[in-house]
């Protein structure tokens, strides 16, 4: 058989296998080195930008560098929003989808957004290439109490909620939450005023709710019309009040008060220079507007 084996010359060409092994590592590194390369000069471009954009002297640079990475935000996602809404938190940011991300400040966004009426502190994550990350931790408060002459924040179960008194964000909040006034008041708030969410015309034109002796509730609305409510029976007046207004108008009218305690009938005592109207079978009124007669006691 013959010696099908290579001159000696030859075997000296042929690489070795470390050398074969040496060479696929190399052809597989290459990209990966590659890779590593690009993504460092891109993130270290954004660390210098952002510097660059803390320095006066360098927006010129900041600008150029900008046009030239086209960052985009693609995406704003919000979480924890209840009491605040997301139009609010939107404009406090002072950015939208398409604008540059790297030209949102995040220390700008928590400032605006920490002096929103119901916010206790917030989050803020910048992704790169173009997300924004909110996540909004708010307070609770649910209503305002005035007991005594003071004004406070509560929460649904009457504890009072922390706050800096009217100035800043907290009168903001004052300003856009339910009034409830008296002694116990804040422990009966929770019920009362989701009777009234449930009624827009009613919520509208609602001024304070007052407990009365911490067993029923009176209605201050905004024209000067005080609604006398049962006790534990404020929602099926509420229902006789919206029916009325429906069908007769009556919270448009120049009316003083609206007694709904009586079950079968309403008592309406009107202005003094307002002659009373008895189209309403189910109303009773005096012969005088003005007269003790057409009001009931309690």
């Amino acid at each position: 058989m013959p010696n099908l084996r290579r001159p000696s010359e030859f075997q000296d060409d042929r690489p070795s296998r470390g050398k074969i092994a040496y060479r696929r590592f190399i052809r597989l590194l290459r990209p990966i080195i590659l890779l590593l390369v690009v993504f460092g000069l891109f993130g270290g471009g954004s660390i210098i930008l952002i510097r660059l954009a803390l320095k006066q002297q360098y927006f010129p640079i900041r600008e150029k560098i900008i046009q030239l990475m086209p960052l985009k935000i693609e995406k704003i996602e919000i979480t924890g929003c209840t009491l605040t809404s997301k139009e609010e938190v939107m404009e406090a940011l002072g950015v939208q989808k398409g604008d540059s991300i790297l030209q949102f400040s995040v220390n700008d966004a928590k400032k605006n957004l920490n002096a929103l009426p119901f916010v206790d502190h917030v989050l803020i994550e910048r992704q790169l290439p173009g997300s924004i990350i909110i996540h909004i931790s708010e307070r609770t408060p649910f209503a305002v109490w005035q007991n005594q002459g003071k004004f406070v924040l509560i929460d649904r179960q009457g504890n009072i909620v922390n706050d800096h008194g009217m100035s800043g964000k907290d009168g903001n909040a004052f300003l856009k939450l339910p009034l409830v006034v008296g002694k116990g008041a804040n422990l009966a708030a929770a019920e009362l005023l989701d009777i009234i969410t449930t009624q827009p015309e009613i919520k509208k034109r609602l001024v304070a709710a007052v407990r009365v002796g911490e067993r029923r509730w009176n209605l201050d609305l905004r024209d000067g019309t005080t609604v006398f409510l049962p006790e534990n029976q404020e929602e099926p007046a509420v229902q006789r009040l919206i029916r009325y207004q429906k069908d007769f108008q009556l919270l448009d009218r120049p009316v003083k008060n609206i007694d709904l305690r009586l079950p079968d009938r309403m008592v309406i005592r009107q202005n003094k220079t307002v002659a009373p109207n008895n189209n309403n079978p189910d109303t009773e009124t005096g012969s005088q507007p003005n007269a003790d007669s057409d009001t009931t006691s309690e």
